[in-house]
């Protein structure tokens, strides 16, 4: 534990000196560090994806050096420093959890901890928070579904049985069909959001983060479409070039051989 607490105490060192001495540090501000946050959130997301250990010890450092810059920026504010940046995690983690740190019984239901997890922050502000008041309207359109469904069933709304959910995407499968016979792009539109609400809703309640399933397939399919394209330009060929049938072929070789 001291030796953890030391590299911290190093970490918030060399973020004074770097604040006092080094003119790009020195520049920097809440807003412009904004944008690489989120670039450096999403390479520990590509990390975590290729469960690659190393890169994510990296990324999570690169992580908290961003924390700290913002608790530096934030006491030169006499806003807040890191110290109540802790502070604050820590006395919500502890009133959010009374199963374990008080006397409420959850049944060791992940579920029930979830429910209850949910309810606890509607009453931080007095009860009058909005149950979807948290969800970042920046955020992804995908991974802000999941979220949503996420926070409505923390209060039970949602399905009884996690089986109902199927019957919700024929639904959907059969309006958007509707509609694209009549060929109405604004109604086809709106017809594949809610197929992919509903996706959305069964990966959810069948444990799967839908942003992660979709990232998975969109490295596989770069996987077998740089092989396609090597194998094309082997053969001294361009893909442009190519039949249908060709590329099926070397596209069924790259699955093959993964």
């Amino acid at each position: 534990m001291e030796k953890k607490i030391e590299a911290f105490k190093e970490l918030l060192d060399i973020m004074d000196e770097l604040r006092e001495k080094c003119p790009w540090d020195r520049k920097q501000t809440l807003e412009s560090l904004r944008k690489n946050t989120i670039e450096e959130t999403y390479e520990l997301a590509e990390a975590i994806l290729k469960n690659d250990l190393q890169e994510i010890k990296k990324e999570l450092g690169d992580l908290m050096l961003h924390i700290v810059f913002y608790a530096k920026i934030g006491s030169e504010k006499g806003a807040f420093d890191i110290g109540d940046v802790l502070q604050g995690i820590n006395k919500k983690l502890i009133y959010r959890h009374p199963h374990v740190f008080g006397e409420v019984d959850v049944e060791g239901s992940a579920r029930k901890v979830e429910e209850n997890w949910e309810a606890l922050k509607l009453k931080e502000k007095g009860g009058n928070k909005r149950v979807l008041e948290g969800v970042p309207a920046a955020m992804p359109a995908l991974v802000k579904a999941n979220r949503i469904q996420e926070k409505a069933s923390g209060v039970g709304f949602d399905w009884e049985y996690k089986e109902q959910v199927w019957e919700k995407v024929k639904e959907e499968v059969n309006e958007l069909s509707f509609e694209i016979e009549k060929v109405d792009k604004d109604k086809i539109e709106a017809e594949f959001g809610d197929l992919f609400f509903a996706m959305v809703n069964a990966a959810r309640l069948y444990g799967v983060d839908p942003e992660a399933a979709l990232e998975r397939t969109n490295l596989k399919f770069i996987k077998r479409f740089n092989y396609l394209e090597s194998e094309t330009l082997l053969k001294g060929k361009k893909l442009h070039d190519m039949s249908l049938a060709e590329m099926d072929a070397i596209w069924e070789e790259a699955k093959k051989s993964e």
